[in-house]
C-alpha cells in the first residue's frame, strides 16, 4: 500500500464519528472480525486511526478499497452534500432494453478513461438494484484528486440519477458517460436540488406519502401551535371555527396528511417587461426586461409552507407556485411573460 492510499484511508477514518466507527468498518468488510477485535476502540482517535491504517497496510489495501470506504461514509452522511437530479430519456420509437449492471459498469468506466487519462471510478451496489458511483477526476497531466470526487446514485430501472460534485467542469462528460452506458438518448438536469437525498428520491419517484429521515430536530410550526393549544383555558371560546376547519381541510387537500419531503429552499426568478398605462418615464423606455429573484429558505420548507395557513400567517389556499413543488419536481422556477 503506497503513501497516497494510506493518507486517503487515514483522512476518511478521521471523518468517521467514534460512535459510527465499528458500524462503518464492518460495512466496509475489508478488515476481518478478528482484526477489528485486536484494536482498542477506546483509545484516542489519532492512535486508533494509526492502528487501523497499519492493519490496512498489512492487507495491502488498494485505491479502490479506500474509495469503497469513502462511498460507505458518504452513504451514511449523504445529507452533508448537495444533490442534483438528472433525468435521462430514450427516443420515442426506441425499445426498452434489459439493464445489465456489469455491462453498464464496464462501459461507463471505459468512456471516462478514454476521455481522461487519469480518472478513478469505483462502484458499490446498493438496495433496490441501485448503484453508487465515485469518480475522482484528474487531467492528462495530473493524477486524480481523491478529495474532490463526484458521487452518483443511479437507479437503473428508472431514468433518474442523483449527483453531488464540486467540480462542475466535468459534468458534461459525466452526463455523456451515464447516457451512453445506460443506453439512453439524452440527459437533462432537473430544476431540483437539496441536501436530503431521500426526499429528492421520493419526489421524482412520486413516493411522497412516506416517512423521511430527518437530520434536524426542527418541529414544524403547525405542531408547535397544536402543542400550545393544549394549555389554553377551556373557558375561551374559539371564534371563526368554520373558517379554521376550512383552512385545515384545504391544507390537507393540498399537502396531504403525510410528512412532506425535506427541501431547504425554493427559488423563483421573474423576468418581465415594464407595463404601464402612463406614457413616458425611464422604465417605459427600457428595452431590457426587469429581473427579480425571490428565494424562500427554511430547514424544512414544505412543512413550513404547510403550516402557514393553519397558523394564520397566510390565506388558504396558498399560491400554486408554492404548493406545486413536489408534483412538478422543481424548486427552481423561471417566471416569464406569456
Amino acid at each position: 500500500m503506497d503513501e497516497i492510499v494510506a493518507e486517503f484511508i487515514r483522512r476518511t477514518i478521521l471523518k468517521i464519528p467514534m460512535y459510527e466507527m465499528m458500524t462503518i468498518l464492518k460495512a466496509w468488510n475489508f478488515l476481518s472480525e478478528n482484526q477489528l477485535q485486536t484494536i482498542n476502540f477506546r483509545q484516542r482517535k489519532e492512535c486508533l486511526v494509526q492502528d487501523l491504517v497499519l492493519l490496512c497496510e498489512e492487507k495491502c489495501a488498494s485505491l479502490n478499497d479506500a474509495a469503497l470506504l469513502d462511498i460507505i461514509y458518504t452513504q451514511v452522511h449523504r445529507h452533508q452534500k448537495v444533490w442534483d437530479v438528472f433525468q435521462m430519456s430514450k427516443k420515442p420509437d426506441e425499445d426498452i432494453d434489459l439493464f445489465d449492471m456489469e455491462q453498464f459498469k464496464c462501459s461507463f468506466k471505459k468512456i471516462l478513461q478514454r476521455a481522461l487519462k487519469n480518472v478513478t471510478v469505483s462502484f458499490r451496489d446498493a438496495e433496490e438494484n441501485a448503484v453508487w458511483i465515485r469518480i475522482a477526476w484528474g487531467t492528462q497531466c495530473t493524477k486524480p484528486n481523491q478529495y474532490k470526487p463526484t458521487y452518483v446514485l443511479l437507479y437503473p430501472q428508472t431514468p433518474y440519477a442523483f449527483t453531488s460534485s464540486k467540480l462542475k467542469s466535468f459534468m458534461p462528460l459525466l452526463g455523456q458517460a451515464l447516457t451512453v452506458a445506460s443506453k439512453h438518448h439524452q440527459i437533462v438536469k432537473m430544476d431540483l436540488r437539496s441536501r436530503h437525498l431521500d426526499s429528492l428520491k421520493a419526489i421524482v419517484f412520486k413516493q411522497c406519502n412516506q416517512t423521511f429521515e430527518d437530520h434536524n430536530s426542527i418541529t414544524p410550526l403547525q405542531e408547535r401551535c397544536l402543542e400550545l393549544d393544549v394549555n389554553v383555558d377551556s373557558r375561551i371560546i374559539h371564534e371563526n371555527t368554520v373558517e379554521k376547519e376550512r383552512v385545515q381541510r384545504v391544507t390537507q387537500e393540498t399537502f396531504g396528511d403525510y410528512p412532506q419531503p425535506q427541501l431547504e429552499f425554493a427559488q423563483y426568478k421573474l423576468v418581465t417587461k415594464f407595463k404601464s398605462d402612463l406614457n413616458g418615464g425611464i422604465l417605459a423606455e427600457r428595452k431590457e426586461p426587469l429581473r427579480c429573484l425571490i428565494k424562500f429558505s427554511s430547514p424544512h420548507l414544505l412543512e413550513a409552507l404547510k403550516s402557514l395557513a393553519p397558523a394564520g400567517i397566510a390565506d388558504a389556499p396558498l399560491s400554486p407556485l408554492l404548493t406545486c413543488i413536489p408534483n412538478k419536481g422543481m424548486n427552481y422556477f423561471k417566471i416569464r411573460d406569456k
